[in-house]
């Protein structure tokens, strides 16, 4: 579909609500638990580099770029002045945390999503048509673009031929329209009054299902289908809207930590729903 072509697509305070929508999702992604192997509150599961409080200094430094991005999404911007923005964020992201890659997934999917929002303005649509605006509007070009050599997901993509989530924004971000928003919404309906279980119902939904590039680089083939294996049994059970979920989740999230096993592009893919998600609700607002 053609992007969106919304009002005020130079408001500057639509600019700064679409950045801090942006922020809040990294927050809320940060706080979920529990997320298998990832970083929260609770514990830094299978990272000994960074905690809960890497990652807030991480999304601290970024929201002002999240704004950047959706002011130059409402001017037209190619994706070569997008990407710029992007490595800039990125190098403030590394200033906050001493050289830890926090976020830097998550610039891409969010950072992308932000400057959808600057194409639509303050015009309501659904939480869908940020998504598919990306690929309107930069699927193209992000499709000519070459995987990193030197990233491990770059290397993962080379090596067994997924596509990353590269592939997610030129597609407009087909996993989280088919399964992330869905099951968000779904788990809120399971766990009324609990958004943190809402959120854990809508990760453990994305892991089933996702070629992890994070998964893949820690633990091979069999690392991404054992955690997938396990995310399936977690929601074919009944996810959040059984007794016992969350003990049975934990157990998860322990075996992770002990295969060292990390599915951090899950978590950006939850925190663009997350952000999809408010942006949604929000333009109707």
């Amino acid at each position: 579909m053609p992007p969106v072509e919304g009002r005020g697509r130079h408001d500057g305070s639509w600019a700064e609500h679409v950045a801090a929508r942006a922020h809040a999702a990294l927050i809320d992604e940060l706080e979920t638990f529990p997320k298998p192997g990832l970083v929260s509150p609770v514990d830094s599961g299978s990272h000994d580099d960074m905690d809960a409080e890497t990652l807030r200094r991480s999304a601290a430094s970024l929201r002002p770029f999240f704004a950047d991005l959706a002011v130059a999404g409402g001017q037209g911007a190619t994706m070569a002045e997008l990407r710029s923005i992007g490595i800039r964020a990125e190098a403030a992201m590394m200033r906050a945390t001493g050289g830890i890659n926090a976020h830097r997934g998550a610039i891409f999917s969010l950072g992308l999503i932000c400057a959808a929002a600057g194409v639509i303005g303050r015009t309501p649509v659904p939480a869908e048509t940020y998504a598919e605006t990306v690929a309107a509007r930069w699927g193209a070009a992000i499709a000519g673009m070459p995987a990193s050599p030197v990233s491990h997901g770059g290397r993962v993509v080379r090596r067994y031929g997924v596509g990353g989530a590269s592939a997610e924004a030129v597609a407009g971000f087909p996993t989280i329209r088919a399964i992330g928003l869905p099951a968000l919404r779904l788990g809120r309906g399971r766990a009324p009054g609990d958004p943190e279980a809402a959120r854990v119902d809508c990760f453990f939904a994305l892991l089933a299902v996702v070629d992890d590039t994070n998964l893949l680089h820690r633990g091979g083939v069999d690392g991404l289908v054992a955690a997938r294996a396990e995310a399936s049994a977690f929601t074919e059970a009944g996810g959040v809207g059984t007794p016992g979920w969350r003990d049975r989740a934990i157990a998860v999230h322990r075996a992770f930590v002990a295969a060292r096993l990390s599915p951090g592009g899950c978590a950006d893919l939850l925190a663009a729903t997350l952000l999809l998600d408010a942006l949604g609700a929000t333009s109707h607002a």
